[in-house]
């Protein structure tokens, strides 16, 4: 148990500094990272959490929230290479 609470302190640990990362990035890619980081993260605390406390069901809704911000992720970066989330043709144009 106390081997679980160790390892929810470091996971929390590096949530804080992905978060100063995601505040302190020089780039939109950077912090683009930065948040899916901290999506994964939060993944695994949630896991850890609910290890810890016995509630298997924290399981499913941290593989929802890592589904989410799977999705999440990939539509942030296409909005920032075509500058909108609709289909984009071959010449880069919206459709």
């Amino acid at each position: 148990m106390t081997l679980f609470l160790g390892a929810a302190a470091a996971i929390f640990v590096a949530i804080l500094l992905v978060l100063i990362r995601l505040f302190a990035g020089p780039t939109l890619y950077d912090r683009v990272l930065a948040v899916n980081t901290f999506g994964t993260l939060t993944v695994l605390l949630l896991s850890i959490l609910g290890f810890i406390t016995g509630r298997p069901d924290f399981l499913d809704i941290a593989m929802l929230y890592a589904l989410i911000n799977f999705v999440s992720t990939i539509a942030i970066l296409k909005f920032f290479r075509y500058r909108a989330l609709g289909r984009a043709s071959a010449d880069g144009e919206e459709r």
